[in-house]
């Protein structure tokens, strides 16, 4: 079984969207409306896939604290710096729980925890 993509309820498409793009670095693939107050999304490719999901008749959008998407980089250090010449703060990190392994967390624009490992060999 394989898992065919994550839904994030969005507050707003346009500044989530940026987000994905920009700082995760993930392509819009389809876009459509589902129904006169819905818009749905979908971005990546392969195996790494999100969906966002802005319904203007939700008020709120629920996160929860403990959930967190990663996404693996080729140097940390660039994410981190790149992250940071954006105005993003960086949520929490770095870590380094072994040798190979090192990551910090970032939050998307509706509080979701984004995370962004390098791991070597």
């Amino acid at each position: 079984m394989k898992l065919s993509w994550c839904t994030i309820h969005v507050k707003d498409m346009e500044e989530s969207l940026k987000f994905y793009r920009e700082i995760v670095g993930l392509k819009e693939k389809t876009r459509f409306k589902a129904g006169p107050e819905m818009e749905i999304v979908f971005l990546g490719e392969g195996e790494t896939k999100i969906e966002l999901i802005y319904d203007k008749s939700k008020k709120e959008v629920n996160i929860g604290e403990d959930i967190s998407l990663g996404f693996k980089v080729d140097s940390l250090d660039k994410k981190m710096e790149f992250v940071k010449e954006k105005g993003i703060e960086i949520h929490s990190g770095p870590f380094q729980p072994n040798p190979n392994t090192r990551f910090f967390f970032i939050l998307d624009p509706n509080g979701l925890k984004i995370q962004f490992v390098e791991e070597s060999k």
